[in-house]
């Protein structure tokens, strides 16, 4: 299994717009209709990698307590669906039913939205405030598979109350480590 860091990019980076297909609804949304009112958790996501399965359970926990407070969850798989066919759409769209995700499911077929958030690794996850501002990029908590660690979403918790509170992060951000984002191999 690798152990791969998210790319720590700067605090304040506008979100970068896209239009994707959403596995659940089978309808393609965008960022701008998918936006929350008060902020917006955009998490790089796939079915297979068991750092993702370790905190599935937990990412929809949060997502189900924030979204009443005017948080968007959004979840993105941009892995090669050819080398990895356990992560397309259709398997996508079973996954998300059996987890019970309260929040769309976007398939990035091009793979230009990872590529547009320097995205690494799954999970990665992205906190943009009421304007799209990045206030919070790495990991949900200190948790990994086999470190023994209990799953809380601690620090992403504390950036979403950050938020809630208006108040500044001033907590150390660290990176999320999980599989490395399944890239296409140019032929």
């Amino acid at each position: 299994m690798a152990r791969t860091p998210s790319n720590m990019i700067p605090l304040g980076t506008k979100a970068p717009d896209f239009n994707l297909f959403d596995t659940v609804s089978s309808h393609t949304l965008s960022l701008q209709n998918l936006k929350g009112e008060r902020g917006t958790v955009i998490m790089f996501i796939c079915n297979h990698c068991p750092f993702v399965i370790h905190v599935n359970s937990a990412i929809v926990s949060l997502a189900n307590e924030f979204n009443t407070q005017g948080f968007s969850f959004i979840a993105i798989s941009s892995n090669d669906v050819i080398n990895y066919p356990q992560d397309g759409p259709d398997q996508m769209a079973i996954h998300a039913k059996e987890q019970g995700y309260p929040f769309p499911y976007l398939y990035d077929d091009s793979q230009n939205v990872a590529k547009a958030y320097d995205a690494a690794c799954t999970p990665d996850f992205y906190v943009f405030n009421a304007n799209l501002e990045l206030t919070y990029r790495g990991q949900l908590d200190d948790s990994r598979p086999g470190n023994g660690r209990t799953v809380t979403g601690n620090d992403l918790r504390h950036a979403l109350n950050c938020l809630v509170e208006h108040t500044e992060n001033k907590t150390p951000q660290k990176p999320s480590i999980g599989c490395n984002i399944k890239w296409k191999t140019s032929s």
